[in-house]
C-alpha cells in the first residue's frame, strides 16, 4: 500500500468478489487481489477524518488497478466513454498536483498528462495496442509523486483553514480536501464500471 500504518490501524483483508463467471486465465485467481484499505475513522480531529476518507478512496483506485495488464489499463471498457483505468491514474495525478501545487502553494507546475494541445490528453493520449509497462509505471510514479506532496502539504500545515496562494480564487485547506474526497469518489464509480466490464471483478 502506499501510506504507513500505525499499529492501531486496522487492515480489512476481504477477497475481492466476482460479480459473474469469468474464466480464470482471463482474469486471474480470484483470491489473489486483497481488498486490506483502512476504513476512515468513526471519530477523530477533521483532519484525521477528512485524511482517512482521502487515504480510502486513493486506496481504492490502486486496488481497482490491481493486476491488470497495461493493454486492460489501458482500455476503453464502457465506450462510447473515452474513460480508462489508466487514464484515471494519470488524471487523478493532474488533480492532486492542480490542488495542492499550483493552487494551494501556488507553484508553476505544468501538467504531467494533458497539455494547451492535448486538453484532454491524460486520456485521450493512449492507445491500448501500443501502451507499455514503462507508461504504467510512469503514470502511476507520477501520481505517487503527486499523493506524497499532497500529504507533505498537509502535514505541514497549521490549520485546515490555510488559505491558498495560487490562481484567481482563494480556498481553504478544508475545501481543497472535501474536493479531493468528491473528485475520487466520482472516478471510482468509473473505476468500478471500467473494472467490471474488463474482468468480472466487484466490489466495494
Amino acid at each position: 500500500m502506499l501510506h504507513s500504518r500505525a499499529p492501531a490501524d486496522i487492515r480489512l483483508r476481504r477477497p475481492w468478489a466476482t460479480g459473474h463467471h469469468v474464466p480464470t486465465d482471463e482474469r486471474g485467481s480470484p483470491d489473489t487481489v486483497i481488498d486490506d484499505r483502512i476504513d476512515p475513522p468513526n471519530e477523530g480531529t477533521e483532519r484525521e477524518v477528512l485524511l482517512g476518507f482521502l487515504r480510502y478512496h486513493r486506496d481504492t483506485l490502486v486496488m481497482k488497478c490491481a493486476e491488470l495488464s497495461p493493454a486492460q489499463l489501458a482500455t476503453r471498457a464502457v465506450g462510447p466513454s473515452k474513460l480508462s483505468l489508466l487514464g484515471l491514474v494519470r488524471h487523478l495525478a493532474d488533480v492532486e498536483r492542480h490542488w495542492f501545487r499550483r493552487v494551494l502553494a501556488g507553484e508553476d507546475a505544468p501538467p504531467l498528462f494533458y497539455s494547451d494541445t492535448s486538453p484532454d490528453g491524460e486520456f485521450d493520449d493512449i492507445d491500448p495496442e501500443t501502451i507499455t509497462q514503462a507508461e504504467v509505471d510512469r503514470a502511476f510514479a507520477g501520481w505517487r509523486a503527486e499523493v506524497a506532496a499532497a500529504d507533505a502539504a498537509v502535514a505541514a500545515a497549521e490549520s485546515l483553514d490555510l488559505r491558498s496562494v495560487g490562481g484567481r480564487e482563494t480556498y481553504s485547506l478544508r475545501w481543497i480536501l472535501a474536493h479531493l474526497i468528491e473528485e475520487y469518489c466520482r472516478h471510482n464509480g468509473h473505476a468500478d464500471l471500467l473494472r467490471e466490464r474488463l474482468d468480472g471483478r466487484t466490489g466495494e
